[in-house]
């Protein structure tokens, strides 16, 4: 089975010889040695990635289940360079697919206990199915229903009596006087009595109509509860099986199993993502890995939340555990997964230390160009894919502060003042003090800072110039999404120009006056706003195949607390 593909199935070749910066590591401790490894996705490896989704995109097979993709980069002992690709669980029901990355050994040995236990997994899916069809639940709903709606008719009739009882003992109390009185009070209270019989006849009869329907149906939720134990526990042992057969082997020719991987248990589906099946596969054919990049295609259901076309790191419950075992043996004098550290040139003039003019911090085949600094403040040309600042999660570290933490001698005082989204590049400011960094903060939250952008959006706009002012509010059950609501939202207002119209695509310059979060993005994609997205912008629905979201922070001026003087920072569109 032909597994190894060359780069024009995917790409115009020329693109891998010109580019390689990275967008994101994929990383992990080796267990013997504790050396942080690091396989990059680079724009070349994403490139690649985009060829694949043009040829997903073109067959519905690949529609109608999401899931992961991926593809390896790798490069064969005579110096070739290939593609390997994968896909995530199983394609279409098979597990093994002619031109696709096979699934870690393992599985076989295992097929037979694996169909008989699919078999009954699925005999019991059916039978739960059915259980909860049961026609006596509808009729137990309707008969109670119905009862209640009778005893609150009573209810309400009865409570009208009592209050024409209460009244009527009133008014004979002060007419009637000894044995009238007497026999008119008994016959009131007469009247209660069998309005009291009346509501506990009724009850008797809803228990005794109602009781047998709920104890089928308690007998049958139990059944229920013991099919979902039963099929707890056959997934779990099919797991522990699997995990136990799996074997992983990494660059250094050292093999093991998953079980013995997560000796504390590992969640379903292990072994069986993207990462750790193109890599096994590279470490057992002697395919030495050069960047990885993996994507999800077809359909996402509400707990994925995952976006067509958008490329995510190593998930963290099962793909990450395995990362430094899998990356172990790979040599060092490997450019991809050891990244290297170059020190930063410095020359002074007049005491403030200024960028030469190749001057640039290097993270492994990545550069940060330095715009402009000083002993208080410092500006980088932030790459498109690489975060500002960062993340909660162990994936998602890697960022312009984190790089310039390790690149700069005193980078561990820097403190961002704002951020730019992870896809879009541009000028990024840092202050070196507390000082510095409280001034210009204030600066933009006075929006005495001049911003411009530069976008492509994906379409054409006819209208010259205008403004955009629209309530953005972040829905919190879909971050980082953004919309416009009137209701919660909070205010933002976007100047634009056309710059050109470019073919199907218009060139256009936004200056925002508010840095609401994805403002530009919304105020582009939003049929309120220009209702054109942003060219790559898939978030916001863009599903042209492109390698980037195309917006650029092109300009910065705003007062140096310092100097006491404007700066204005410019740095060139690079597309």
């Amino acid at each position: 089975m032909v597994v190894l593909h060359p780069l024009s199935d995917f790409i115009d070749c020329d693109f891998a010889i010109a580019d390689s910066s990275c967008s994101y590591w994929y990383e992990g401790r080796c267990p013997q040695s504790g050396v942080r490894l690091k396989l990059p996705r680079t724009s070349m490896s994403e490139a690649i990635a985009h060829g694949l989704i043009q040829y997903l995109a073109k067959n519905d097979c690949y529609s109608h289940e999401g899931k992961m993709y991926g593809i390896l980069l790798v490069e064969l002992p005579n110096g070739e360079q290939r593609v390997l690709k994968a896909f995530s669980g199983l394609l279409n029901g098979c597990s093994v697919v002619e031109g696709w990355v096979p699934p870690i050994p393992g599985r076989d040995e295992v097929a037979f206990e694996e169909g008989r236990t699919l078999t009954e997994l699925d005999a019991i899916k059916q039978e739960i199915i059915t259980l909860k069809q049961l026609t006596e639940r509808q009729q137990y709903e309707i008969l109670f229903n119905d009862f209640e709606q009778q005893l609150q008719i009573m209810s309400d009739r009865h409570r009208y009596c009592k209050h024409q009882r209460q009244e009527k003992r009133q008014q004979i109390c002060n007419t009637l006087t000894a044995e009238a009185l007497t026999i008119a009070l008994e016959q009131l209270d007469e009247e209660s009595r069998q309005q009291g019989i009346e509501r506990r006849q009724l009850k008797r009869q809803q228990k005794k109509v109602l009781q047998p329907l709920q104890q089928i149906i308690a007998a049958t939720d139990a059944r229920i509860s013991e099919l979902k134990q039963r099929r707890k526990a056959l997934s779990r042992q099919l797991q522990a099986q699997m995990h136990a057969s799996y074997s992983l082997t990494n660059f250094s020719g050292r093999s093991q199993s998953l079980q013995e991987l997560m000796p504390g248990g590992s969640p379903t589906g292990t072994g069986d993502c993207c990462a750790p099946k193109l890599l096994h596969y590279a470490a057992t054919h002697n395919l030495k890995p050069i960047a990885m990049a993996e994507f999800w295609w077809g359909g996402s259901s509400a707990n994925q939340n995952k976006i067509p076309g958008e490329f995510y790191g190593a998930c963290a419950e099962r793909c990450q555990p395995l990362m430094g075992f899998l990356l172990s043996g790979l040599r060092p004098n490997s450019p991809a997964p050891f990244p290297h550290f170059l020190p930063l040139r410095e020359r002074r003039e007049g005491g403030v230390r200024s960028p030469s003019p190749d001057r640039g911090g290097v993270w492994g085949e990545v550069t940060l160009p330095i715009i402009y600094e000083d002993e208080w403040l410092i500006a980088v040309n932030k790459p498109a894919g690489l975060l500002s600042v960062p993340g909660r999660y162990r994936n998602r570290q890697d960022s312009v502060l984190s790089r310039l933490c390790h690149l700069l001698p005193d980078g561990m005082a820097l403190i961002s003042v704002h951020r730019l989204d992870r896809d879009t590049s541009g000028i990024l400011l840092l202050a070196r003090d507390r000082q510095t960094h409280r001034q210009l903060s204030q600066q933009f939250q006075q929006r005495q800072v001049h911003k411009v952008y530069e976008a492509i959006l994906s379409g054409v706009l006819i209208i010259e110039q205008g403004k955009i002012e629209l309530p953005l509010w972040g829905d919190p059950e879909n971050r980082p999404y953004q919309k416009v609501d009137w209701q919660h939202g909070k205010p933002s207002l976007t100047h634009f120009q056309i710059m050109a119209r470019e073919g199907d695509y218009t060139r256009v310059e936004f200056t925002p006056l508010t840095g609401r979060t994805h403002q530009l993005r919304v105020h582009a994609a939003d049929a309120q706003g220009l209702g054109i997205t942003i060219l790559g912008d898939r978030l916001y629905g863009c599903r042209a195949v492109t390698s980037r979201l195309h917006l650029h922070a092109r300009e910065l001026r705003f007062n140096h607390p310092q100097l006491e003087k404007t700066l204005h920072l410019q740095a060139i569109t690079p597309f």
